[in-house]
């Protein structure tokens, strides 16, 4: 087995990003799709294309970076994480914010829609915590 400092699995992950690039540029309306994390966000039905916003806050203000992302029926927040934090980076999410708890840094993201706590989650990996929340559905 050759020895490969850059981890073992780093030529697998480069071959998954162009696979997954390929089949992107191939799905239907190509052009309105958006890759956001490890999530891929295409167009949702007549309500045009997913809107997108980067909230770039000072280095010097102790919030996490982050970008989001809404569709109709879901919110898409993909945050940076330290390199070597202390403890487990948390999100606490809550029907009208979310908020993600990294060592002593704080970021609150307030939400323009209410969201469903139970079918909202997220996760971290390779350093970036992707955070998927269902809106809730008025019918």
């Amino acid at each position: 087995m050759p020895n490969n400092p850059s981890g073992p699995y780093d030529d697998v992950f480069s071959n998954l990003a162009k696979i997954v690039e390929d089949i992107v540029k191939n799905m239907p309306d190509s052009q309105h799709a958006r890759i956001v994390g490890y999530t891929i966000i295409t167009r949702q039905g007549s309500g045009g294309d997913p809107e997108m916003f980067r909230a770039d806050p000072p280095d010097d203000d102790g919030e996490v970076p982050y970008e989001v992302v809404e569709t109709d029926n879901e919110i898409f927040i993909t945050a940076e994480m330290p390199a070597d934090p202390k403890n487990a980076p948390v999100a606490e999410i809550e029907p009208e914010c979310v908020r993600i708890l990294v060592d002593e840094r704080l970021t609150t993201i307030m939400l323009n829609t209410p969201i469903d706590r139970i079918h909202s989650y997220y996760r971290i990996h390779r350093g970036i915590m992707d955070i998927a929340l269902k809106k809730v559905n008025d019918q």
